[in-house]
């Protein structure tokens, strides 16, 4: 009786951190339409005004309403994030995948070349990268992805090599599937469960990385709103307008723990280990 409880509420959490973290990319979608003020629009009559009936989150030295730009500010931060996961999540199961089932010299090319940006600390890595690129989002992204696909490649070709042996993989070789057939018909379907895990996993940690990366000055340019960047433009007046600092930072905050839980959830669902002890007390 306990594991189908277990089980519901596994389900439950991952239904209720699902919905809410697919509110909040609808919500990021349509941000241009949900500000009530002009995110850009500058009146310095009304700079670092506290929260009111008027700016529920106060305004920034511009006189900018820090609501209307925490909302827009989601659909950079958020879309950005998405695309970095996808991005390293693709090209890194990618390399994995190709490095595990052929095997060889190609595989070891594969995984020196991961090995490579391995051994760099992966957040200094980044700024190195952003830094020689220029900063701006679309450098940051780049940064970031080429720092964090390696783990990837080695989670894929780790799940392959356990598989690439396995009965049914030499059943669908008998059967005369050819080399495409295999990897993307039999193989991935069959490791993806781990590494969309992991990817999940990943939204939270790619989020504070990207603000952490604009916080310093490499990722968005001014004036464009992201959570980051307002952070760094209001930490010198945090004293005299906490507020400029604290909005940006509670939307980082719920945001990624929105997504650390859906992770946790999709985690405990997908697990195989956590299958198998299932399938034992079945």
């Amino acid at each position: 009786m306990r594991q189908p409880s277990i089980r519901r509420g596994v389900r439950t959490r991952l239904v209720i951190f699902g919905i809410l973290a697919l509110l909040l990319i609808l919500f990021s979608a349509f941000s241009a339409y949900l500000t009530p003020y002009d995110p850009y629009l500058q009146d310095l009559s009304q700079a670092k005004a506290p929260p009111s009936a008027e700016h529920l989150l106060g305004t920034d030295r511009y006189g900018r309403d820090m609501l209307s730009r925490v909302i827009v500010g989601s659909r950079t931060s958020i879309f950005s994030t998405l695309l970095l996961v996808a991005a390293v999540t693709v090209l890194g199961t990618a390399v994995g995948l190709c490095g595990g089932f052929f095997g060889g010299w190609a595989d070891a090319v594969l995984m020196r070349v991961s090995d490579i940006f391995l051994a760099f600390p992966g957040l200094v890595f980044a700024l190195a990268v952003a830094g020689a690129l220029g900063g701006g989002l679309h450098n940051a992204i780049l940064a970031l992805a080429a720092v964090s696909w390696p783990k990837y490649a080695r989670l894929a070709r780790s799940q392959t090599l356990a598989r690439r042996e396995a009965p049914w993989m030499q059943a669908a070789r008998l059967s005369g599937s050819g080399t495409a057939g295999l990897l993307l018909r039999h193989m991935l379907p069959n490791i993806l469960g781990p590494i969309l895990v992991t990817a999940v996993l990943d939204i939270g940690t790619m989020i504070m990385e990207l603000a952490g990366l604009s916080f310093l000055g490499l990722g968005v340019k001014p004036p464009m709103a992201e959570w980051g960047s307002m952070i760094n433009d209001g930490r010198s007046m945090l004293q005299v307008a906490p507020w400029m600092v604290l909005a940006p930072g509670i939307a980082v905050f719920v945001t990624v723990m929105i997504f650390n839980l859906l992770g946790d959830a999709v985690r405990d669902e997908l697990s195989p280990g956590q299958r198998q002890k299932e399938r034992i007390n079945e």
